[in-house]
């Protein structure tokens, strides 16, 4: 039995109160992603559900608060059915979602996708407020902070990067009505395709934050060109989004890749502690993205993690260095 025996007490009382019996037809480990959970698919009565057993915890991975969340996203059928969800024990049970390829499979045009992909945002953001944690921005500061202090980049290399978002920081505020249950973290596998709609899974990070995280993040990953993201962003809004939407779109675009990058180069640095580089040189963020849909691209090597990180802060340095920038920026400041 691949549970952890450690484990196995608490797995018991999930089976028993979801399924009445702890008898498991098929258990099988998967791989977790990045979070440090361990996640198995088991079948019970035939049937395949998802487990899931909580790593470390700490003030922001803390399940008390996105258990409730994942809950909310669930009763909007936006995440899968929860059968059982224990913060104390760290272990939920939840439907299992047979995935599909978004890159592959998808049975629709790119833009049925990012249309799709924006309503389902959307919906996300109309439920119940989820629990509030930190302010965004408050947030990026501590991650760029421990990423600064890792070392593991010159801060040469760097320098340009971070003089430059320190301007954006200085000028982007959240506006309150901006604050709405958000995921915070859709990358491309917390986006699940079972052939027939999109799931939200992974919550570790929500919380009640700013609605651009989400968008920008989808606008990332789908939105190739000008006339993507502005399919994202009017059908988001339900109308063409005036210029200052537009704007707070464009330059949360920056701030997530530079919160997906730090995210990742701070995982590389504890990995490897006493790896130093001393430039940003890296594959351009598109063929990584296209590479990651198709298998050709793994995040789950610290070398694949390096890549990506990098890629990410190349691209957040090109787009603060737009013509476009200076104005969005005053825009929001306003």
């Amino acid at each position: 039995m691949p549970i952890p025996e450690a484990k196995r007490p608490a797995v018991d009382r999930a089976l028993s109160a979801a399924f009445g019996t702890t008898s498991l037809d098929a258990v099988k480990p998967l791989a977790g992603g990045l979070s440090g959970a361990s996640i198995y698919r088991i079948r019970v009565g035939g049937i395949a559900y998802l487990l899931r057993i909580e790593g470390a915890r700490d003030a922001f991975r803390d399940p008390g608060r996105w258990y409730v969340c994942m809950g909310v996203a669930a009763a909007a059928f936006l995440a899968p059915r929860v059968r059982y969800a224990d913060a104390a024990d760290g272990v939920t049970i939840m439907d299992f979602i047979e995935e599909r390829s978004l890159v592959l499979d998808y049975q629709g045009t790119r833009a049925d996708l990012i249309v799709e992909a924006a309503q389902t945002i959307r919906a996300l953001h109309e439920t119940p407020a989820f629990p509030p944690l930190v302010d965004y921005m408050d947030g990026m500061d501590g991650l760029i902070g421990t990423f600064q202090a890792s070392g593991l980049i010159a801060p040469a290399a760097t320098r340009e990067l971070f003089d430059r978002y320190a301007v954006l920081r200085a000028g982007y505020r959240t506006a309150e009505g901006d604050r709405v249950s958000s995921h915070n973290d859709l990358n491309p596998r917390n986006i699940l395709y079972d052939g027939a709609r999109l799931w939200l899974v992974d919550w570790e990070s929500s919380f009640l934050a700013d609605r651009y995280v989400d968008l920008a993040t989808l606008a990332n990953v789908f939105a190739h060109t000008p006339e993507e993201e502005a399919l994202l962003a009017r059908t988001y809004f339900g109308e063409l989004p005036d210029a200052q939407r537009q704007a707070r779109l464009y330059l949360m675009r920056q701030i997530n890749h530079v919160f997906y990058g730090v995210i990742m180069l701070n995982g590389v640095a504890a990995e490897q502690p006493d790896l130093r580089e001393t430039s940003l040189e890296a594959p351009g963020l598109a063929e990584v993205h296209q590479a990651l849909g198709t298998g050709d691209f793994v995040l789950e090597t610290w070398r694949g993690r390096l890549a990506y990180g990098k890629a990410r802060l190349n691209a957040a340095l090109d787009g603060l260095r737009s013509a476009r920038f200076p104005g969005a920026l005053e825009l929001v400041a306003a």
